[in-house]
């Protein structure tokens, strides 16, 4: 094998330099793919991840014009490329969380905490309401142009993060001071969202538990369990093209991290 790269190097003098390049644009790319929003999925075979890097790489490549390699420190450089794509990948990925602990504040809230279904793209139990929900971020990602904003600041790092670099200037990539103000409001954003449902149903329980106090004869708690669920659904029915408008806001704002 070394016989033939050496070979192929002496036919072609670029080799080594574009061959090293690409390795490692390869590498921050498989740190995207695995963190980024939609990528991510499990979904989606690995073979197909692992093909879109390969000719993302292809193309990337000779837009960025490479120099000619360090001697050494190839791992570092492999790894410090890996944690920038990932970090681009990721903090995309935080407005998902964010619609995703809304769903499961109203799953809670609508009493259907028992019903939970196995989401295969993360291996762990998951509520009915929350997956619908965040399947409807992904859409509203999708249709509002979001792999336009993450691919635009994943090959904007190559410009401010050369492959070749040995520190990562993330003030540079991203917007640091939203990334800490929505990180740290990610529960806040999620009962945003859950707001609606949240008063809706804290109100029917204040009216049930009146209902107890007057008649109680009443059995309330079993009564909770059929007004909540049908409560909840028309109420977000009536509110889904609000909620769709909130969402879309979050992730136009949310691009200005890049």
């Amino acid at each position: 094998m070394d016989q033939i790269v050496s070979q192929i190097s002496i036919m072609f003098p670029d080799f080594a330099r574009w061959f090293s390049a690409g390795f490692i644009v390869f590498a921050r790319l498989l740190g995207f793919i695995r963190f980024a929003p939609v990528f991510n999925r499990k979904e989606i075979a690995g073979i197909v991840k692992l093909a879109f890097a390969f000719i993302l790489t292809m193309i990337i490549t000779p837009l960025i014009k490479p120099g000619n390699p360090p001697a050494d420190s190839l791992l570092l450089l492999l790894v410090l490329n890996f944690a920038a794509g990932a970090i681009i990948g990721y903090i995309a990925q935080i407005i998902i969380l964010a619609i995703e602990a809304g769903g499961d504040m109203i799953n809670t809230q609508m009493g259907l905490s028992s019903a939970m279904v196995m989401d295969p793209s993360t291996n762990s139990q998951t509520s009915i309401l929350s997956r619908v929900i965040t399947l409807l971020g992904l859409v509203i990602f999708m249709e509002i142009g979001g792999f336009y904003w993450i691919i635009n600041a994943l090959i904007r790092s190559f410009e401010i993060f050369p492959i070749y670099a040995v520190v990562i200037p993330l003030e540079k990539i991203i917007n640091l001071d939203y990334l800490i103000t929505t990180t740290s409001n990610v529960l806040y954003m999620g009962l945003q969202i859950a707001a609606p449902i949240l008063l809706a149903t804290l109100g029917q329980d204040i009216i049930l538990g009146v209902i107890s106090k007057t008649a109680p004869q009443v059995n309330v708690f079993q009564l909770s369990f059929l007004f909540k669920p049908v409560l909840g659904a028309a109420i977000m029915i009536w509110i889904l093209p609000m909620l769709i408008n909130v969402i879309s806001e979050f992730f136009t704002t949310y691009s200005s991290i890049y």
